[in-house]
């Protein structure tokens, strides 16, 4: 079972959405015998609101379980509500970016393609911190905590059940100056640090490239648990999106591949990061 309040959340609401489907009814008619809303249904299918253990023992009775289970659900229900260590920092984390850490914590693969910036699993304090004062109205005690979170994320590629972790990097990002540049020769050293990692694998999208599929930036998480389907993720300014439908995650999985493709082998990609890395110690 997944270990982080998100994913138990998340896969509370997968179990009682096969439960409702396997009973070929519909969150109406599972309301409507229950005394509830639709609405209330819908809303514990897609883990946007709190579930209590009296509502699962109202379900599981319905549907009409085995103990086994509704104790299990009811065990989810109660860990979903526990808080994950990045929800202490208050406003330094925006709740539509808790659900992805929670998320994050969790996956066994990580696909990540990012058009203009570094990654954040890679950034150093510096360059997040200057980026985060750039691109946020935020004070300046909620900038610290925004980047102290994204120093502690950094650490899941250090774990012993590291995600296997695959970037794919436009050029771009190396070469946007971000700050100075002994701030860029700092996140690239970083950058290759991180790439010699045994759980990363990162290849460098070049200039001459040629075509390749046009998107922005998305990240692909995978989970141990066939049960957890694959997620795309996709930020804004002031949310996020999530997409989790077979179709969604096939197109961006051919979409990554493409990215790989056009990509440099990360052998190369290393040798061009490093002669980046020496035109900013001149």
């Amino acid at each position: 079972m997944a270990g982080s309040p998100t994913a138990r959340r998340r896969r509370l609401s997968i179990e009682l959405k096969k439960l409702r489907e396997k009973s070929a009814l519909t969150c109406a008619q599972v309301g409507e015998a229950l005394d509830w809303s639709g609405s209330k249904v819908n809303r514990m299918e897609t883990g946007s609101g709190r579930i209590q253990p009296s509502d699962i023992d109202a379900l599981c009775r319905f549907y009409g379980t085995s103990d086994e289970l509704r104790e299990f659900l009811k065990s989810l229900a109660r860990q979903a509500k526990t808080r994950g260590w990045w929800q202490v920092h208050g406003a330094g984390v925006p709740e539509w970016f808790n659900i992805y850490i929670g998320l994050e914590q969790d996956a066994s693969t990580f696909r990540q393609y990012q058009c203009e910036v570094i990654p954040g699993l890679m950034q150093t304090a510096s360059y997040a911190g200057e980026l985060h004062r750039t691109g946020a109205h935020m004070s300046a005690q909620d900038i610290d905590r925004a980047v102290r979170v994204r120093m502690e994320r950094q650490t899941m590629l250090l774990r012993p059940d590291a995600p296997d972790a695959w970037f794919v990097m436009n050029e771009g990002a190396l070469r946007n100056m971000i700050g100075d540049r002994a701030l860029m020769r700092e996140q690239l050293e970083c950058v290759v640090e991180s790439a010699e990692l045994p759980s990363v694998t990162l290849q460098v999208l070049p200039f001459d490239s040629g075509t390749y599929p046009a998107t922005g930036s998305f990240t692909m998480l995978g989970f141990p648990d066939q049960e957890d389907p694959d997620i795309v993720y996709r930020d804004g300014i002031t949310d996020a999106v999530y997409l989790e439908g077979e179709h969604h995650v096939r197109e961006y999985t051919r979409a990554f591949d493409g990215l790989r493709a056009a990509a440099l082998s990360p052998q190369r990609s290393s040798q061009l990061i490093k002669s980046i890395l020496k035109e900013y110690a001149q």
